[in-house]
């Protein structure tokens, strides 16, 4: 069968675009830390690199303004003489005066004197701007380098569910794993069914939303997530899968959306992986295999084998039949 549109992907991405926002665009620039740390990280570096040469460029040609109005340029500047700022006798000269005073490298062959105001209060606003921008920009390329997004690249998901019997019970299982050393703290797992229906009303809901309920009563879905775990949905009367047998799996059509999150335990920040399943990647009459195995001293996870299932005797009929 081939592959339909999925509203989440195997990498946790979602498939939703807005558009037609109209004057609601306007909520993106009231936010617009939020938006600049959303980007891409091109266009964060493009934004970075501008916002520091327009700054540059403007307040550098401040600085040769007030040379150039004070007639600092043709004067030799020496004893007679007393510029607002020494040596400064062209654009580039201005320009490295701004670089040198906004990086504090200070070189002392130009420095500004005593004998111009219109020049302390232009150091006094360059000072302040420049704290300003370094926090803003510094900031956000800190924030986003600190995203935890990439540590859930190392949170594994099996690349199907199955539907066996477990203790006597039809159960939706998947698998899921940390390939790291360090934990995720607090970490916890929710299901949710995507599935379009209609209501008696005659009212359709497209990707209409449903939990699955994967132990959130007994505790199961707090997840202690130092080797892999096999997370269960118990298939009974309350379940939107009560109805669903090894035939009917054929013509459904759904998507089940997968949610782990934790608190990264070496940075403290909440991290959350996403994956689903579509109606093709659940294998019924299937298990998963182990992957744990005692060495000397202890515990190896295999994660060759962290995907492969075998097949186990099934009833192809659904729990209410």
């Amino acid at each position: 069968r081939r592959e339909r549109q999925r509203f989440v992907d195997k990498n946790g991405r979602c498939n939703v675009q807005h558009g037609n926002l109209g004057g609601e665009s306007s909520r993106y620039l009231s936010d617009f830390f939020t938006t600049l740390v959303d980007l891409k990280w091109r266009w964060n570096l493009l934004i970075f690199l501008l916002t520091y040469t327009v700054a540059w460029l403007v307040m550098a040609s401040m600085w040769w303004g007030i040379a150039y109005l004070r007639g600092d340029l043709q004067q030799a500047h020496g004893d007679t003489y007393s510029p607002c700022v020494a040596n400064v006798y062209n654009f580039p000269s201005a320009f490295l005066f701004f670089v040198e005073t906004e990086a504090t490298i200070g070189y002392g062959h130009r420095y500004i004197t005593e004998r111009c105001p219109e020049g302390i209060v232009l150091f006094l606003f360059q000072s302040l701007l420049g704290s300003v921008v370094d926090a803003f920009l510094i900031g956000c390329m800190f924030i986003k380098m600190s995203q935890p997004k990439k540590r859930a690249d190392t949170l594994m998901f099996s690349r199907a569910a199955v539907i066996s019997q477990r203790d006597a019970k039809l159960c939706l299982m998947f698998r899921v794993g940390n390939l790291r050393n360090s934990h995720m703290v607090s970490a916890q797992i929710r299901c949710k069914l995507i599935k379009s229906r209609q209501t008696p009303e005659g009212e359709f809901l497209p990707l209409d939303q449903c939990e699955l309920d994967v132990g959130f009563g007994t505790g199961a879905d707090q997840l202690f997530l130092v080797s892999p775990l096999t997370i269960c949905h118990e298939i009974n009367s309350e379940s939107p899968f009560f109805c669903l047998s090894q035939r009917s799996l054929r013509s459904e059509q759904f998507e089940i959306v997968v949610i782990l999150e934790g608190i990264v335990e070496t940075t403290g920040m909440t991290c959350q992986a996403r994956t689903s399943y579509t109606e093709d990647e659940v294998l019924w009459g299937h298990r998963f295999l182990p992957v744990m195995s005692l060495e000397d001293g202890f515990f190896r996870v295999d994660y060759s084998q962290f995907h492969a299932t075998f097949e186990v005797p099934t009833p192809p009929y659904s729990v209410k039949e």
